[in-house]
């Protein structure tokens, strides 16, 4: 990589952190328009991909090779994640600036360093794209912060796209090439009680308090240790419930997030948590929380919690001799880095492609800080050798260049 090159790199980079596209806050289209007029100046072909809904989802840049072969797609989302307490910064979020070596803002890390060296990887392939085999694809996706992945399932389903055999996607992290993560399934469980006022001569047990109850059930929940890297977790991530002082309310909504793996996936996941609801709701007011004995004679018999799945993604884990895994390990250690392949717990867009059985690696970039946190950065001193890694990476994919 050479000093034009870099700097471009940078350029582009410090232009997308500063065009603000917070997931299902900012506008998509000032932060697309960047990389349209980046990718329109070197003649590199590219188009919007689009939801179901009609609107934006992300940039598709295809370049085919002159010879039969499998196509591979580089993929790094440019919408981010919210800036959080902005007061909490000790720079804009949106700065766009390097000091001392590291590139500031929100979106730095996470992904829009990546997108910049991805585009500039296109720029470079592309004049002599004749001596590939395949084709290579670089998704440009947005709505990925907002956990729906829009850009991804747009390209996925969008029938001018090529397939591709795998996907590299460029998540921040020099240690390592993830290869795999989690999976999750999510779900709100609705606790019912009856209402009453609660100055009532008579006490009345809310679905606040049952909900409480409810949650120390599911907190000790038993998930069984299997053989994948990372083992199952069930959190209550949310709860909510009433209004005001004066009413005890009649339902409580419960949010429960389980991260699962290849052996217990969703439906095993599904099945624990709707057991432990079959036996809080056995307890009828909750008796492992109150001494309610009269209470339960005199009150009507709580309606049986309601449970509303909400999200499901497969656990993946993909071995590291297989593509596109193999090439860039290949690659990393022919730089000089010695990396592992590593399995990561929260789920990603890998999750997603692994469902559709598209093999992804979903991490290897730069050094970081601040990720989806306060004053995020990435440092930019090892730019030249992730950009050669992922360029030898590539190369071997498409022929062995």
């Amino acid at each position: 990589m050479d000093d034009d090159v870099f700097g471009s790199v940078v350029a582009l980079a410090r232009e997308l952190v500063r065009t603000p596209s917070r997931g299902g806050i900012d506008d998509y289209g000032p932060v697309l328009g960047v990389l349209e007029r980046w990718l329109t100046g070197r003649g590199l072909p590219h188009r919007r991909l689009r939801g179901p809904d009609g609107t934006t989802a992300g940039l598709l840049v295809e370049i085919a090779g002159g010879r039969p072969g499998q196509w591979w797609t580089l993929d790094a989302c440019a919408d981010t994640a919210p800036f959080g307490d902005e007061s909490a910064w000790s720079f804009p979020p949106t700065a766009g600036d390097v000091v001392d070596g590291w590139l500031r803002g929100r979106g730095a890390a996470d992904s829009k360093t990546a997108a910049a060296m991805f585009c500039h990887l296109a720029a470079e392939i592309a004049p002599r794209a004749d001596e590939s085999a395949g084709g290579l694809a670089v998704l440009l996706d947005v709505d990925e912060h907002t956990g729906r992945f829009g850009g991804a399932r747009a390209y996925l389903a969008d029938p001018r796209a090529r397939r591709p055999a795998g996907v590299m996607i460029g998540y921040p992290g020099i240690g390592d090439v993830v290869v795999g993560g989690r999976g999750l399934w999510r779900c709100v469980l609705t606790v019912h009680a009856p209402s009453g006022h609660s100055g009532a001569r008579r006490e009345v047990v809310g679905a606040v308090s049952r909900a409480a109850r409810l949650v120390r059930m599911l907190d000790a929940a038993e998930l069984p240790r299997d053989s994948f890297p990372l083992p199952p977790r069930l959190t209550v991530t949310a709860i909510g419930g009433g209004e005001g002082f004066s009413v005890v309310p009649d339902r409580c909504d419960v949010n429960v997030d389980v991260r699962t793996t290849v052996e217990f996936g969703p439906r095993a996941a599904e099945r624990l948590v709707r057991a432990v609801v079959a036996a809080f709701d056995a307890e009828g007011f909750g008796t492992g929380a109150f001494d309610a004995e009269g209470l339960e004679a005199g009150a009507p018999r709580p309606r049986p919690t309601d449970v509303a799945p909400v999200a499901s993604w497969p656990a993946y884990r993909l071995a590291g001799d297989r593509q596109p895994a193999a090439a860039l390990l290949q690659a990393a250690a022919e730089a000089g880095l010695e990396v592992g392949a590593k399995v990561a717990g929260p789920s990603n867009i890998g999750n997603l492609l692994a469902g559709e059985g598209v093999p992804a690696t979903a991490g290897f970039g730069l050094p970081h800080q601040g990720l989806h946190g306060t004053d995020e950065r990435v440092h930019l001193a090892e730019l030249p050798r992730v950009y050669g890694v992922y360029r030898r990476a590539v190369g071997l994919l498409l022929g062995g260049s």
